[in-house]
């Protein structure tokens, strides 16, 4: 199994209320995921409640093999779901490892 880890840091720019509009947006989509590619085996993004951490949302996926990774990356749904975060993000930090 692939754990595949992202974490996202928003613009400081943005309002409480925007990046809240922002967050809740994306997680919405990406957790909507499952439905519509096959190979997630689970998902789930945590909006960061600590205001003194510097990312602002985790999002948490398994898969069976690094290609399967791949595959979600590259898919119209998930490139639609990312896109929620296109002008709202200022850095992204990622991790995938074999568990």
């Amino acid at each position: 199994m692939v754990k595949h880890i992202v974490m996202f840091k928003l613009k400081e720019t943005l309002s409480k209320e925007e990046k809240l509009d922002v967050m809740n947006r994306f997680k919405a989509a990406i957790e909507a995921l499952p439905a519509k590619i096959d190979v997630i085996r689970k998902v789930f993004v945590g909006l960061n409640i600590n205001e003194a951490e510097a990312w602002d949302i985790c999002l948490e996926s398994e898969f069976d093999t690094l290609d399967d990774v791949k595959f979600y990356a590259a898919h119209p749904d998930h490139v639609a779901a990312a896109g929620i975060l296109k002008d709202a993000k200022l850095d992204r930090a990622c991790v995938d490892y074999e568990c």
